[in-house]
């Protein structure tokens, strides 16, 4: 998995790519475990696995983005609809010498911003409303320098995959249950299958999980910095964190739980209540340690 375009001035990342590398192929071979376990205990059956299979996978490789977008009701929008929205990706593209992606609103007072796509070329940014009424000029670029960031390095494509690996394993297993493809009555193996194609299933998700979790974490902590880095304004950004992450608390409960499911794409996690259990497997680092890090990118351009 490649890291930044030659063209893009954002700092490269040999971590985030080792780590993207990492995350595919782990995720990946655990997939192909789970289709093996479905063609060994489902043998009678293995043209219609294959190609189920490789249909999901293809399908969610080539609309896993468009889905995810259109799940969080980005609505795309031209430069006379929103101007200044067009004008600050305008000025980071320009900045990061990159093309410059879609651009697109979502109508939600959660404020909070996303990008997803399989390449530049695919690529979409978005803004709720209530990001956009809260944030100053310089606050708003620092936020888009953190989601173009993520585009520039391709790492939201590796989570737009990654993310939805385990998502189909669920799928697999449903078909397979509720269709009774490959299964008979006088088959012997048929109520072991029945054990072991949802326990493997579940394992598969847990893994994606996991390995999801882990990789976004540092890939969030990776835009803060190459956004610092690329505008020379850190503080910017970490306003616009502290803001973004103080008016959470505002949002209703509802709105809140609209959110959270996509929490891995947004620029800060929403969460509808303190207690809830999506802050101990978090998509993101804490506010205290992104703000920790951007405090320090400050001090070394302070000095250089």
């Amino acid at each position: 998995m490649p890291g930044p375009g030659p063209r893009s001035r954002y700092a490269p990342d040999r971590g985030l790519t080792t780590r993207m590398v990492t995350t595919m192929f782990l995720i990946g071979l655990v997939y192909v475990v789970f289709v093996g376990v479905l063609l060994v205990a489902l043998h009678n059956a293995w043209p219609v696995i294959l190609v189920v299979a490789g249909g999901l996978f293809v399908a969610q490789f080539w609309f896993s983005d468009r889905i995810a977008a259109y799940s969080m009701g980005a609505r795309e929008v031209t430069p006379e609809q929103a101007p200044e929205l067009h004008g600050a990706v305008d000025r980071i593209c320009a900045l990061a010498d990159m093309p410059k992606p879609r651009v697109a609103i979502a109508d939600s007072d959660v404020p909070n911003a996303f990008a997803t796509g399989r390449n530049q070329s695919t690529a979409l940014v978005c803004a709720t409303t209530g990001l956009l009424r809260r944030l100053e000029p310089e606050e708003l670029e620092g936020v888009l320098a953190h989601e173009l960031s993520h585009v520039a390095h391709r790492d939201v494509a590796v989570m737009t995959i990654a993310s939805f690996l385990g998502v189909l394993a669920g799928m697999m297993t449903r078909i397979w249950l509720y269709t009774g493809i490959g299964r008979s009555s006088r088959d012997s193996n048929t109520a072991i299958a029945m054990l072991l194609v949802p326990l493997v299933s579940a394992v598969v998700y847990a893994i994606s999980f996991l390995l999801t979790r882990l990789l976004s974490r540092y890939r969030e902590l990776s835009a803060d910095r190459a956004a610092a880095l690329l505008t020379g304004r850190p503080s910017a950004l970490a306003s616009a964190l502290t803001k973004v992450t103080g008016q959470m608390a505002r949002i209703p409960t509802q709105d809140l739980r609209k959110a959270e499911p996509f929490n891995a794409f947004w620029f800060a996690p929403a969460f509808s209540s303190k207690e809830s259990l999506s802050r101990l497997l978090s998509s993101h680092p804490t506010l205290e340690q992104r703000l920790d890090q951007l405090a320090r990118i400050s001090t070394q351009l302070g000095r250089a």
